[in-house]
């Protein structure tokens, strides 16, 4: 596994471009970002906006092939700044758009309502490049990422809509906690420790 620096910003962004402009079914991806011409541009956007915040305040780590990438954020460094109110900015311009911000706010309220008060690690996203599906590049990074936290005392806590991630993480031992339906599109909250 590799620890992602800013010089991999783009490669990140290209995974998870890759890994979720496709998907068309309901998801917090779909929710932020409208499906128009301008989709794959938002989605850069987006997911250059959750790098940026993941360095910011966790780490990022590509699979030893860099087919594959997943973000992390600490809740204990997460705090309000000059960047990060200037990055937020920036995604709502870029990709959230005016008439979408009050649901994206509604969203993000309602999803931070979920986390406990407690420190934890949060998985922000992971993604795998479209062509590299089904080689087992997420399912590893994924595994190795939890075997450096092995001796962690902190919850692992991520919210999902996706019933396939909700397998996925039930495989790695989450455990559902919460769900929730209020958004028109169900979000699980599951926890690790």
């Amino acid at each position: 596994m590799i620890k992602a620096t800013k010089e991999h910003k783009e490669l990140v962004v290209r995974i998870l471009v890759s890994a979720f402009k496709d998907l068309e079914e309901d998801n917090s991806i779909n929710f932020i970002v409208k499906n128009d011409k301008r989709r794959i541009e938002r989605m850069k956007a987006l997911m250059g906006y959750l790098f940026e915040k993941s360095l910011l305040f966790g780490e990022v780590y590509l699979s030893q092939n860099k087919n594959a990438c997943l973000l992390l954020s600490f809740s204990e460094k997460e705090k309000i700044t000059l960047r990060t109110i200037f990055l937020d900015i920036q995604l709502l311009f870029k990709c959230i758009g005016i008439r979408n911000i009050f649901n994206v706010l509604k969203r993000q309220k309602l999803v931070k309502e979920f986390y406990p008060e407690e420190n934890h690690i949060k998985p922000v996203i992971m993604g795998a490049l479209k062509e590299a599906y089904g080689s087992g590049s997420a399912a590893r990074l994924v595994l190795k990422v939890m075997t450096t936290y092995k001796r962690n005392k902190k919850p692992v806590v991520l919210d999902t809509v996706s019933e396939y991630n909700i397998k996925l993480y039930q495989k790695f031992g989450f455990k559902i906690i919460r769900e929730e339906k209020t958004l028109g599109f169900p979000i699980s909250l599951l926890r690790l420790n």
